[in-house]
């Protein structure tokens, strides 16, 4: 009687699970509230984080400072004695900056200054730089509505904003990212010798944000930067009053042969199957000139802190559990191709992937990538997480890094923090150890050993 009371309770509450499920659900729920307490009590992800960004620093794959931090988060994981811990070879991309960028609004013989950055992958200007007449567009369509004869010599400036009436930022920056990834591009194909675009944030400031484009082929290469967003609204009020305004920019940024860098990995050794695998992750490269705090350190450290709360714990786990830093998520997606080219050539079967990518804010809940009784199996577990303010499971996707592996049918999941801060920091050079909250930090690895502990009990 007692059983078929709580299972009726349990159904009233919309949490519809087997009989047999319902002491687990009560000793889950005291399990988890363990895991909360290890990690905001007795937390370690805080601290490595600062480490990582404050002694190692910026981390653009193939730098000196990605393999710094190589070396500590496999040393941090050594120091935590997981089961194994190794490295996976990797050949990256190897792109630097060089000297700092110079731009400039000019009008006459006024010349003002403003903020831009070369984005990842772009060519250098010309040694002293680009001096051109400037079209501003919103879209790809109005700039092919100009047509060569408006372009031509000319320098285009892609201004459309992220849309600020998204309630997801990640839905905004989808909407803009086009004119930082193919601007360039586009802008050459109709004769233009530069690209600038707004940085994707949907803040005012002086910070320009990176981030990778790409040249399409058989299409002109031209140096391409962004600018930042106040900068950006200076130079379209500008051009509205002066539309004959000119703008200069110099950057000296190139691309070197691939070289040899590294995933990390540790692994807690699974005692009923040794055999399956459930990942957890983050990439470990930042870009050059930012340290990376939320972009990706954060999900670094969550990931091995998840581990390592269970292990602190006592937790015996059936599957084995590895966390992945990988590496080149910023230019390339190679860490995340040699995972799971690795996974494949050794047939190894990965149950789950988990992975952290969207900055170290308060947990919302976990995208998910799976069938529909997949999603259905984690979404039971959605009376668990309420408790601790995650109540999302399932709207979202994974993650780049563990994308590779959707092809031989691991479940992906991605932790979902609030968004509405994240791309004040993106890509950009005040993305430091002091904008990260160590409380919601320390609550997404909660949230993902959580995660990690359910479908290791439970499979999928």
């Amino acid at each position: 009687m007692k059983k078929f009371l709580t299972a009726l309770s349990l159904s009233i509450t919309g949490i519809a699970l087997p009989v047999s499920a319902q002491t687990d659900f009560q000793a889950d729920s005291v399990f988890i509230r363990k895991i909360y307490d290890t990690a905001l009590g007795e937390g370690k992800a805080y601290e490595w984080l600062r480490h990582l960004t404050k002694q190692v620093g910026p981390r653009l794959s193939g730098s000196a400072g990605a393999a710094k931090a190589v070396v500590y988060t496999k040393s941090v994981m050594e120091g935590e004695r997981f089961d194994n811990v190794f490295l996976q070879n990797v050949m990256v991309p190897h792109w630097v900056r060089g000297a700092k960028e110079k731009a400039q609004i000019i009008v006459g013989k006024q010349k003002t200054e403003v903020a831009i950055a070369a984005l990842g992958g772009s060519i250098a200007t010309p040694k002293g730089g680009i001096r051109a007449k400037v079209i501003e567009v919103k879209s790809f369509q109005q700039l092919r509505d100009l047509g060569s004869e408006n372009v031509k010599g000319k320098i285009v400036f892609f201004n459309r904003p992220m849309d600020p009436t998204k309630i997801n930022t990640f839905e905004a920056y989808a909407g803009a990212v086009e004119q930082r990834a193919s601007g360039a591009s586009e802008a050459a194909k109709l004769g233009a010798i530069g690209s600038i675009t707004r940085s994707m944030t949907t803040r005012l400031d002086d910070f320009p944000h990176t981030g990778s484009m790409r040249y399409a082929a058989g299409a002109p290469m031209v140096p391409a930067a962004a600018i930042s967003t106040n900068g950006a609204e200076l130079l379209s009020k500008t051009l509205q009053a002066n539309p004959e305004a000119e703008f200069y920019f110099e950057q000296n940024c190139e691309t070197l042969p691939d070289a040899a860098s590294h995933n990390v990995i540790g692994e807690l050794k699974g005692k009923t199957s040794p055999a399956k695998y459930i990942a957890i992750g983050g990439h470990l490269d930042s870009w050059d000139f930012a340290q990376g705090a939320h972009d990706d350190g954060s999900g670094c450290v969550q990931s091995i802190e998840a581990v390592r709360i269970l292990k602190a714990l006592g937790y015996q786990p059936n599957h084995t559990l590895r966390a992945v830093m990988f590496m080149n998520e910023e230019n390339g997606l190679k860490g995340g191709i040699a995972y799971a080219d690795s996974v494949k050539t050794r047939k190894e079967t990965h149950v789950a992937a988990i992975e952290s990518d969207h900055g170290g804010f308060s947990p919302r809940g976990f995208g998910i990538v799976g069938t529909p009784a997949q999603k259905a199996k984690i979404q039971q577990w959605t009376k668990l997480f309420a408790a601790y303010g995650v109540h999302e499971l399932g709207p979202g996707g994974g993650g780049a890094d563990i994308g590779p592996l959707a092809q031989q049918g691991t479940v992906l999941l991605g932790l979902m923090p609030d968004s509405q801060r994240y791309f004040d920091y993106h890509h950009a050079a005040n993305d430091t150890f002091e904008a990260v909250s160590k409380r919601e930090l320390e609550l997404g690895a909660a949230a993902m050993a959580s995660m990690l502990y359910l479908i290791d009990k439970y499979g999928l």
